[in-house]
């Protein structure tokens, strides 16, 4: 794998969002039980923060718990708990020391209050921070999201009382999804092979482009995404658009 510069990549993209899948696989494969290849997937998260925030990225999101994750094992979905917990307790104050503000993106209603709390207070502790942008999607679903956002401009066309116009519609839309105020992905990359978004991101990944790496997400490391940032800056990004010649 080459090992260039991340400064000498060009364009760099300004938000980065990664489905990090196979911590199950990786785990089994070594014999061991899923959580601990959500604990190492853990590990990695720390890591490619570091490595987002090194290389210049604006935006990072992660997917960490999607709303269809609650049908997993209960067993599962309380060490999963258990380790979001600690991430938040140990993590909070080294996001904030380091510039990074944290934004939590998701329905928090079936996740416990404690969890809720740590979620609340630290993204009111790093609210002001702006060397990187970390963005967590916990309970997150994107259809659920653009059903939420279409429920919230019929709320405000009942209180405006009247129809609103496409335009204004167009315009409201961004504003009411959970996203609102964040940039839409410039690269999408998800481990572990498979080729599939799994309902991340749905309307904010329009011209997004994909990288699909059979890396399982333990085993991801800066290399792998360096990587990626140089297959996305050989794309031609043409959002719909002619390119045109210059000359």
């Amino acid at each position: 794998m080459k090992n260039t510069p991340p400064h000498a990549i060009a364009p760099l993209p300004s938000h980065v969002a990664i489905i990090m899948d196979g911590n199950g696989r990786w785990a089994k494969s070594r014999g061991l039980p899923r959580t601990a290849g959500h604990r190492k997937g853990v590990e990695v998260v720390r890591k490619v923060v570091e490595y987002a925030q090194g290389m210049g990225i604006q935006t990072i999101t992660l997917f960490g718990f999607s709303s269809e994750n609650w049908k997993r094992p209960q067993d599962e979905i309380n060490d999963l708990m258990k380790m979001l917990r600690t991430y938040l307790r140990s993590e909070t104050a080294d996001l904030h020391k380091n510039g990074v503000r944290l934004r939590v993106i998701g329905d928090r209603s079936a996740f416990d209050a404690d969890i809720v709390e740590l979620i609340e207070n630290a993204e009111r502790l790093t609210a002001d921070n702006i060397k990187l942008n970390l963005v967590m999607a916990l309970g997150y679903g994107g259809r659920q999201d653009i059903l939420h956002a279409a429920q919230l401009v019929s709320d405000h066309a009942y209180r405006e009382n009247r129809k609103l116009t496409r335009e204004e519609v167009e315009t409201l839309f961004p504003q009411f999804l959970m996203t609102a105020g964040i940039p839409d992905p410039d690269l999408m990359i998800r481990t572990s092979g498979e080729q599939r978004i799994s309902n991340f991101l749905i309307w904010q990944c329009a011209y997004t482009e994909f990288i699909f790496t059979e890396t399982l997400w333990p085993d991801f490391t800066k290399e792998h995404l360096v990587s990626a940032i140089e297959e996305f800056a050989k794309r031609d990004r043409r959002f719909g658009k002619v390119k045109t010649t210059q000359g």
